[in-house]
């Protein structure tokens, strides 16, 4: 049910997307002709054709969600997208800023005056402005923080106080919050008057008279239980909180790991001070999850897909040039062996496959524990037996793989030895590809950086360069 709702999802976005587009389409078609016809009044003829075209547009862009519109925004190219921009209504820029990607909101906002950014960031609240306000210029949000108030000034600084990936940049400041000592009835009844409730919202926060938070109460227990119990009979005092210094990592575990939609935020007092909830995690997630693969692809930073090509150039450079480094290096060891090529051309037909079930193998080895690692399965603790397990695996392929390519070796070039160079050679390369895959991540987390970055590009020279020197290494010593 949730895949056909999803897939329902994502044909309504590209639907939504395709009639834009075919709108703009039109719009260029009509006007183009129109501005061919040439004729009397061709100004206001043409003025008013694009006035229609502008409005037809616009009503279809006032009846998608501020997601919708993001989605919209991210897929078209720069001269469309502006477009599309300045049509959207000035009271929704905030919410859509707060959705496009960092590459498309720094590409809207260099089209906005400073009024229209104070406008767009006074419309959101106080946790969402710290979201996008690494974006906004620093005279904005020096005004922005003038023109606050105390409360949400104070929330604002702190929110900022506080690195990317911590729990006190994610949270914010909607909660709802009881005492312990009136009875269901009374809580009930302050529900009600509050009227609007925060999103998110599965328990009430029950704080003492210093708003250090004692327990939680939830909503079903509050719907379901007798009005007259009092909160501090049936509220729930063994619940999972977090610190704002908390990593933003090990809270979306927790939340994963109990299922939770929202949670408090203390300080180191005890005193409530925000709340974590699930559409920030889910959010933290993804774009963690989306920094992760375009790390593993080498790009520096996240990337517009209609940038320039000088930024693109340059957001690729970095791991080009290590790519470029290891393939000398995997150069120099195959031109080491330039005789034993000459003597024996099928080796430059077989080198390749080594080098390549090495590095296919390593990979999935390196997905496995720079997974284990987010999931902090992998400890000191049982590092050896994963090792031991690799190795068997290394083993057991390379004994099964390493005699298919040997045979296919030997009936190809009517050479038994040549198989069986071919068949150790694959064996001590997938041995080679399963350390390499477990120790590089390992390696990268002990000295404090991403194993998800720079893993498979290390794995590839290792796995390619000792690929090339075992198998042309044992060709020369028991061939030749």
């Amino acid at each position: 049910m949730t895949e056909n709702l999803e897939n329902q999802s994502q044909d309504d976005l590209e639907s939504h997307l395709a009639q834009v587009q075919a709108l703009l389409a039109k719009m260029r078609l009509v006007e183009d002709l129109v501005h061919r016809q040439g004729g009397p009044r061709q100004d206001l003829v043409e003025n008013l054709v694009h006035k229609q075209n502008l409005s037809e547009l616009q009503r279809k862009l006032d009846e998608l969600h501020p997601a919708d519109v993001a989605y919209i925004l991210e897929a078209l190219p720069i001269d469309e997208r502006l477009l599309v921009w300045d049509l959207v209504k000035a009271e929704r820029d905030g919410e859509i800023l707060l959705e496009v990607s960092d590459s498309v909101r720094e590409s809207l906002i260099q089209t906005m005056d400073k009024a229209e950014l104070l406008a767009a960031a006074e419309s959101l609240d106080t946790d969402e402005i710290a979201d996008i306000a690494a974006d906004l210029p620093h005279d904005v949000i020096q005004e922005l923080l003038t023109t606050l108030d105390a409360q949400k000034r104070a929330r604002l600084q702190s929110t900022l106080s506080y690195p990317e990936d911590t729990v006190g940049a994610l949270m914010d400041y909607e909660m709802v919050t009881i005492r312990a000592d009136v009875t269901l009835e009374v809580a009930l009844r302050y529900l009600r008057r509050l009227g609007e409730l925060p999103d998110q919202l599965d328990k009430l926060f029950v704080v003492d008279r210093d708003d250090a938070i004692i327990g939680v109460l939830p909503l079903k227990r509050l719907l379901t239980t007798d009005p007259e119990a009092s909160v501090a009979a049936v509220m729930v005092e063994d619940f999972v909180k977090f610190h704002p210094e908390d990593d933003a990592h090990e809270a979306s575990q927790a939340f994963e790991r109990y299922d939770l939609v929202m949670a408090p935020v203390v300080n180191a007092a005890g005193t409530l001070i925000g709340r974590l909830t699930i559409d920030a995690v889910v959010d933290y997630i993804r774009e963690s999850a989306d920094a992760d693969m375009l790390s593993m692809a080498g790009l520096k930073e996240e990337e517009d897909l209609f940038s320039s090509v000088w930024h693109a150039a340059k957001n690729r450079w970095m791991w080009l040039a290590i790519n470029l480094g290891t393939a000398f290096i995997a150069s120099r060891v195959i031109g080491e062996f330039e005789h034993s090529i000459a003597k024996l051309t099928a080796l430059a037909a077989l080198m390749p496959i080594i080098a390549g079930i090495g590095g296919n193998s390593g990979n999935q080895t390196t997905t496995l524990i720079i997974r284990g690692l987010a999931l902090g399965h992998v400890t000191p603790a049982n590092a050896r037996r994963l090792v031991k397990k690799e190795i068997g695996v290394a083993l057991f392929n390379g004994l099964m793989w390493g005699s298919v390519v040997g045979v296919f070796a030997w009936l190809l070039y009517d050479n038994p030895a040549l198989g069986g160079v071919m068949a150790l050679a694959m064996l001590l390369n997938l041995l080679v590809a399963a350390l390499a895959g477990i120790f590089i991540p390992m390696v990268l987390e002990r000295v404090k950086r991403d194993p998800a970055i720079g893993s498979s590009v290390l794995l590839t020279a290792i796995t390619d360069s000792m690929g090339f020197f075992i198998f042309l290494g044992l060709a020369t010593l028991l061939l030749l």
